[in-house]
């Protein structure tokens, strides 16, 4: 889990690929007044129930295949006709053994995406939230995926040192620590860095003395100063 404004995970949870993604919910803390980011795979009525008594908010996406009455058609502001195609009050199913024993109500916000010309239904929770916002509350769900590309890209994860779980386990932690060093260290200078150039520049120098911090706000200048104090002590030598 990931806060919308932070680029670092919040929470951690390792699972082999076996375990359904709806296990995730008994190791989080969900806390009334929040509003929660998730996939589709996430869509579990029985916890969206539950989020609904609690005050806990959440938008995620409609499964495909999703069965729904339409209760309320809502307004959509001429403002927001371009992007949201429907705007709708509707009852879920929450099914026993295949039988409909109760349902929840959501609402289900149909967003018109101009750049990729597709169409996504979200559902939600939350009524007050204008349609639009619904959307763009979504879209911070993108963190997560610009994480995942942000470990690819810079660490070798793409092999393991180890076949067992622990060691697998070890070697996507010490990934983690990295690159959560490595935002720091971006955070904390004044001069901006590309996240790529900056972890291969890292790597690069991982047996070299240098100032990081001083290097890393003025390059030019560090090396040149650098080379100067090198070529004074070969001159020492040259004596």
């Amino acid at each position: 889990m990931i806060n919308a404004n932070e680029p670092v995970p919040r929470v951690i949870h390792f699972t082999d690929a076996a375990h359904h993604d709806q296990q995730m919910y008994k190791h989080l803390n969900f806390k009334s007044g929040h509003i929660y980011v998730f996939d589709k795979g996430y869509n579990n009525y029985d916890s969206f129930e539950l989020f609904n008594d609690k005050d806990i908010g959440y938008v995620t996406r409609l499964k495909d295949n999703a069965a729904y009455e339409l209760m309320i058609d809502l307004d959509i502001p001429w403002d927001s006709r371009k992007s949201i195609i429907k705007d709708q009050i509707v009852e879920l199913p929450i099914r026993k053994n295949g039988q409909v024993v109760r349902t929840i109500t959501g609402r289900l916000v149909t967003f018109w995406d101009e750049a990729t010309k597709r169409s996504f239904v979200f559902l939600t929770n939350q009524i007050e939230l204008e349609a639009i916002h619904v959307a763009e509350v979504y879209k911070q769900r993108w963190q997560i995926e610009q994480l995942y590309k942000q470990l690819k890209q810079n660490f070798p994860l793409q092999y393991f040192l180890g076949d067992n779980a622990n060691a697998v386990i070890i070697q996507i932690w010490s990934a983690l620590i990295a690159n959560l060093l490595l935002v720091i260290l971006d955070k904390s200078v004044k001069r901006k860095w590309s996240f790529s150039n900056l972890a291969s520049f890292i790597r690069i120098n991982l047996i070299n003395y240098l100032h990081l911090f001083r290097f890393l706000e003025n390059p030019q200048k560090d090396w040149s100063e650098l080379y100067e104090i090198n070529q004074l002590k070969l001159s020492l030598y040259d004596g």
